[in-house]
């Protein structure tokens, strides 16, 4: 909820910087450029985060960590990469 809306202001002000820097007021480049770099970082922690549906395979190893995700509510079970460092969330299926 709080990224959509981050997300929303960003945009919004990446574009009215942008609609001003356009109409010739030279003080709004920098409230143009700085709203798409928010909207870019919103954005890209939003690709860089997402959750994995499948469930991993290869190296990935099962801990014994569980947690309730507060979003979906749902149970997730935590896995590991011992090569990477990586880590993967996948929902419990069992409960």
């Amino acid at each position: 909820m709080l990224r959509n809306l981050l997300l929303i202001v960003a945009l919004a002000a990446g574009m009215i910087g942008l609609g001003a820097s356009l109409a010739g007021h030279r003080d709004a480049a920098p409230f143009a450029i700085w709203g798409c770099i928010i909207a870019a970082a919103v954005l890209v922690e939003r690709w860089r985060y997402r959750s994995r549906d499948a469930t991993p395979g290869g190296d990935w190893q099962r801990t014994e960590e569980r947690f309730v995700d507060p979003e979906s509510g749902q149970t997730m079970l935590v896995f590991y990469n011992p090569q990477t460092g990586e880590r993967r969330y996948e929902q419990d299926s069992r409960a």
